[in-house]
């Protein structure tokens, strides 16, 4: 019998693929599900309908505790979102919902995230500057091409340490 590699290694060192996310409560999230409808591809689950923070990849299990004390460390005052436009990333072919005007806080609340993160010793993935949205879909052609009939209003209160699992659900540490 082949062993099982991740099992073999000791729990500190199994890597787990872990975000920083803002995560919608059941309401926010039906109307973030709402703007799919004119969008092609791939659709993201509503289960799994987030604005991701900080992308942090694969780490090691023991570095669990320490982020989440970065996440409590956080100050987050209440951010007012309003999700009114689309938008489309032509290389991943991610097409996504975000806000024409993102309050300066949710910039500034990233900012502070990325800092306590790289004065721990961690590094989040970047892909350029942030750009907050939410992914509706995957392998998409394009954005849709009209604003949202109805604007998305979510009131973000708390940031989540959120995990990847290898059967693809997300669940919030």
């Amino acid at each position: 019998m082949i062993a099982n590699q991740a099992e073999d290694r000791p729990a500190a060192a199994r890597a787990r693929k872990l975000f920083f996310a803002l995560w919608p409560g059941d309401g926010e999230r039906a109307a973030l599900a709402a703007l799919q409808e004119p969008v092609t591809g791939r659709l993201t689950p509503p289960a799994k309908l987030h604005l991701t923070l900080a992308f942090l990849g694969h780490v090691p299990a023991d570095a669990v505790p320490a982020l989440l004390a970065i996440r409590d460390a956080l100050a987050v005052a209440p951010l007012a979102l309003r999700f009114d436009c689309y938008g489309y990333f032509a290389r991943p072919r991610i097409a996504w919902a975000g806000m024409k005007d993102a309050p300066p806080a949710l910039a500034a609340l990233h900012e502070e995230l990325v800092q306590r993160l790289e004065a721990a010793g961690f590094s989040a993935a970047s892909h350029g500057a942030f750009r907050p949205h939410v992914t509706l879909a995957r392998e998409a052609r394009s954005a849709p091409e009209d604003a949202p009939a109805t604007a998305v209003d979510w009131l973000a209160q708390e940031v989540a340490l959120v995990e990847s699992l290898p059967d693809g659900r997300y669940v919030a540490l």
